[in-house]
């Protein structure tokens, strides 16, 4: 079992930055065997991957976000971060973070097996 949830999410102004956090509980699984990924969805938009990070650290970001946006993750406190500097009212959105051991749907950042309920971001001019 595996249970995501993500805080950190808030109200900022174009220009600004912010810190999602997204705490993994897993019971019967090992955590480092997953690939982790944010993703997110506007109103009236289509879910939308943000990144993704592997097992071994390696990265893969939305052409939206890359060189704004960087996701890490601690395995030692089951722990994935999304920092997001240079933010646009466009990134407004309810993020999400997923996890999964099949790779390369985070990498393709199509999504996962195990879903957060999301945090609201909201950007504003």
């Amino acid at each position: 079992q595996v249970d995501l949830v993500e805080s950190g999410g808030g109200s900022v102004q174009a220009g600004g930055s912010l810190r999602l956090s997204c705490t993994v509980s897993v019971v019967g699984i090992t955590y480092n065997d997953y690939c982790m990924g944010w993703f997110r969805r506007a109103p009236g938009k289509e879910r939308e991957g943000v990144a993704s990070i592997d097992r071994n650290g390696e990265t893969t970001y939305a052409t939206s976000v890359k060189d704004r946006f960087t996701i890490s993750r601690d395995n030692t406190w089951n722990t994935l971060y999304l920092q997001m500097n240079s933010l646009k009212p466009e990134d407004t959105a309810m993020y999400y973070c997923a996890t999964d051991s099949r790779c390369w749907l985070l990498r393709s950042l199509r999504g996962g097996v195990y879903w957060g309920q999301g945090t609201q971001v909201t950007v504003s001019a």
